[in-house]
């Protein structure tokens, strides 16, 4: 919502005390803020400070000259040569979104640095001035207002090494290499968050972090270790990860993954409950991630909404604070596999084509694979306008939104869900119901993963102090042999399946069912 070119959606701010217009303006956020609390929720923001727009005042100044007093708020460095003396950029880093994460400044002669798109140039947070005025500005001039809190963005990139050495090589058809592994979780990014926390703990904000590139669960707990007050709770990557390719995310087919992989992830994400002081967090959508359906189950006509309640009833008996993205809780679905690349929107997405039709001339084959990832995975899947109803552009607006809504609006969608009993979204409001009424086990306690090789059933256990419920989904479309456990001092108590009808044959579990048991003690 804050002003910006609009260059990445949003995501290049030029002025954090601003609005960007289309969207309202400052008294309709402080109207918001007001309303919001008058009915006692709470209202979080993102928090985008790893680097700004380069329309931002700050960095308008900072490349005016080399001697301007902010020339030192952004990373600036002079050229390299190679050994013909053409000038090159200060090391082989690939940017998020392709290419170099150098772009030459012709006025003043210098590279800057920028993790995303060019007109994204990263912060310098070794100087102390310009984090105080980071602070000021896109964080107490909000906090003031009341807001409740911050998603922060790319939460463990700030702190780069300042030396700047060259990535290694996985990738020898590029000039520019992954180099996640040596500017995420930097030198000095535990103490700048400390910093943060500071001024975070004084309006007692909620603080969620956006944590890439960190599967290492010791290196999380230092995030989200309430003793080390940095951060209340992060988004872990390693589920929404599963399927991506290695080097380059879309270099890879659809559903490249195994459910083997799927539930180590989970039970790693599920591991820092039972940390002392420690917390997680509970997603597979957002705004930067395809609709999970597609991804993790089956998104087709016949299966569609058994696997949108699956992966409800699997998100809502999970520990942690759970994230509901928009139109997840109607099923929203990944767009049309007849959409071409002029549908897609997102800078990442229309890069990625690109470089594919750069690197192999042009060939249909590849193309047409670099369309199958995309589809499957590309961020666009999540930022088609949100479907209200059955009119035109899906009820979101009279106007033209910035993207084609997905051609299924008509058949998923928000009005038609309410008056349907079986629907996702009537699912997903019994699933909350079912997780409030048992907190304590459903969101506090602890996960014991059944042990199994099983390629297509995921079963594992929630105890809160020996309550315990049960958990199983079937994730394919064949039903499956599966026998409810049975004990000489507890029955299986089904609570909650998303299969309508009688339980039938209780050893077998349909396509895409799944089904949540409390134990309960014999009389």
């Amino acid at each position: 919502m804050y002003d910006s070119p609009q260059y990445d959606m949003g995501y290049d701010v030029s002025n954090y005390e601003g609005v960007y217009p289309p969207y309202g303006s400052m008294e309709d956020m402080d109207e918001l803020i007001r309303q919001c609390h008058y009915r006692e929720m709470r209202l979080i923001l993102d928090l985008i400070i790893n680097h700004t727009s380069h329309k931002h005042p700050w960095f308008e100044e900072s490349r005016s000259s080399r001697d301007n007093p902010k020339r030192n708020w952004y990373i600036w460095r002079p050229p390299k040569h190679d050994s013909a003396g053409n000038r090159i950029p200060p090391n082989n880093w690939r940017a998020a979104f392709g290419g170099s994460v150098w772009e030459w400044d012709e006025s003043t002669q210098e590279y800057y640095l920028h993790l995303f798109c060019p007109e994204q140039p990263d912060l310098n947070w070794e100087n102390k001035e310009t984090r105080r005025a980071i602070y000021a500005s896109a964080m107490e001039f909000w906090l003031e207002k009341g807001i409740d809190g911050f998603r922060i963005d790319t939460v463990n990139m700030y702190s780069k090494p300042t030396t700047f050495t060259d990535a290694p090589v996985t990738d020898p058809t590029s000039m520019w290499q992954p180099a996640a592994n040596i500017y995420c979780n930097g030198p000095r990014m535990h103490e700048f968050l400390k910093e943060m926390n500071e001024i975070f703990s004084r309006y007692d904000a909620m603080t969620v972090g956006e944590l890439p590139h960190t599967p290492d669960r010791q290196k999380v707990l230092q995030y989200v270790n309430a003793n080390n007050k940095q951060l209340s709770m992060v988004f872990q990557f390693d589920t929404v990860d599963l399927g991506k390719g290695k080097v380059m995310r879309y270099d890879t087919e659809p559903f490249a993954w195994s459910l083997s992989d799927f539930k180590k992830t989970i039970e790693n994400q599920q591991s820092l409950v039972a940390e002392p002081e420690a917390w997680s967090t509970v997603f597979l959508e957002n705004h930067d991630q395809a609709r999970s359906i597609s991804r993790f189950a089956d998104d087709s006509p016949q299966w569609r909404v058994r696997s949108g309640k699956m992966l409800a009833l699997l998100l809502a008996s999970l520990s942690g604070t759970l994230f509901l993205y928009q139109g997840q809780e109607i099923g929203m679905i990944n767009v049309p596999k007849s959409w071409p690349i002029d549908e897609y929107k997102d800078v990442e997405s229309s890069n990625y084509y690109r470089l594919v039709a750069q690197r192999t001339s042009g060939s249909s084959a590849e193309l047409a694979r670099a369309m199958r990832a995309l589809q499957h995975l590309a961020r666009d899947n999540a930022r088609t306008p949100m479907q209200w109803n059955s009119r035109k552009h899906g009820g979101f607006s009279n106007g033209t939104p910035w993207m084609r809504t997905n051609d299924v609006y008509k058949e998923i969608n928000v009005e038609q869900q309410l008056a349907d009993s079986t629907s996702v979204l009537m699912f997903w409001k019994r699933m909350l119901q079912i997780r409030k009424a048992h907190r304590m086990l459903l969101v506090h306690g602890l996960f014991v993963p059944h042990e199994s090789e099983d390629t297509h059933i995921f079963e594992y256990v929630k105890d809160w102090h020996g309550e315990q419920a049960l958990v199983v989904c079937n994730f394919s479309g064949q039903a499956r042999q599966w026998s409810v456990p049975r004990s000489e001092t507890h029955t299986c108590h089904l609570l909650i399946r998303n299969v309508e009808g009688d339980l039938g044959g209780a050893d077998k579990l349909q396509p895409w069912e799944g089904r949540l048991y409390v134990f309960q003690e014999k009389s």
